[in-house]
């Protein structure tokens, strides 16, 4: 936007300089007809056949540089109209992805008392048990900084949303699927499907403890099950999708020991 208006004002130069220089040519050239005689010369004939044709040309670069800021000035215009018109919204209320999950019964869940599982850097873990008998996980991230400006506060919405859409598409049997998400005044409650079993960081815990065996087909498959989640992340997903937070915390095991990745993107 800066190397266009930067385009803009050099025009703008141009063409004002090449305004005077018309005027002055203009200003010379009727003095010098003025004080032409009557019975001037045919040199003084062919003067005067320069004279309108030198108006002819700078009149068409005239007309040739006010077409080219006007469209210039046009195209500028319906960029920011169209810029305007695509950018994302930023919606309210929740947002889902999953025919299991009713909007009304997941507001009434997430307001409700919920068992908390963990946290994390940028948020905590729930639990939470809709009516209809459904276990999920949810994520409530951090609020908004209160302080910040308004304009920077929407734009950081609106690009966690188009983040967000974009991981609700992700789908794949290594990775944590987005079911559902909230937002409210000043935070996001992310949806996930509940994994009972827990995560890689609590198998890890209960095998220092002796309370838990994990045997070395167990081992294998969730080195595999891990690799494969990373790879569909990295190189086959569209557009690609990187990680950033791997860790035995966010490696989520189903009773078959089979890993899917969470907190992603």
């Amino acid at each position: 936007m800066e190397t266009i208006s930067k385009n803009l004002t050099l025009t703008v130069i141009f063409f004002f300089l090449l305004n005077l220089l018309y005027e002055g040519e203009t200003r010379t050239e009727s003095q010098h007809i003025l004080a032409q005689s009557p019975s001037s010369s045919p040199s003084s004939k062919v003067t005067h056949l320069n004279i309108r044709l030198r108006r002819i040309i700078v009149g068409v670069l005239f007309g040739c540089l006010t077409g080219l800021i006007s469209a210039i000035l046009f195209a500028f215009l319906i960029r920011l109209v169209l810029r305007y018109m695509n950018r994302t919204p930023i919606l309210k209320g929740p947002v889902i992805f999953s025919p299991k999950i009713a909007s009304a019964t997941l507001q009434l869940a997430l307001s409700n008392e919920n068992q908390l599982l963990g946290s994390s850097s940028n948020g905590k873990y729930y639990r939470t048990v809709l009516d209809n008998g459904l276990t999920i996980a949810v994520k409530r991230l951090e609020p908004f900084d209160n302080g910040a400006q308004e304009t920077q506060n929407k734009s950081t919405k609106r690009r966690l949303q188009k983040e967000l859409e974009m991981l609700a598409g992700v789908r794949h049997r290594n990775l944590m699927s987005l079911r559902a998400y909230v937002r409210n005044s000043s935070r996001f409650s992310l949806v996930y499907d509940y994994v009972p079993s827990g995560s890689l960081e609590d198998a890890m815990n209960r095998v220092r403890e002796n309370q838990l065996k994990l045997d070395w087909e167990a081992r294998h498959r969730i080195a595999i099950g891990v690799i494969k989640g990373l790879q569909y992340l990295h190189f086959n997903c569209s557009p690609r999708i990187l990680h950033y937070n791997l860790k035995p915390s966010n490696v989520m095991l189903d009773a078959e020991f089979e890993p899917r990745l969470g907190d992603s993107g």
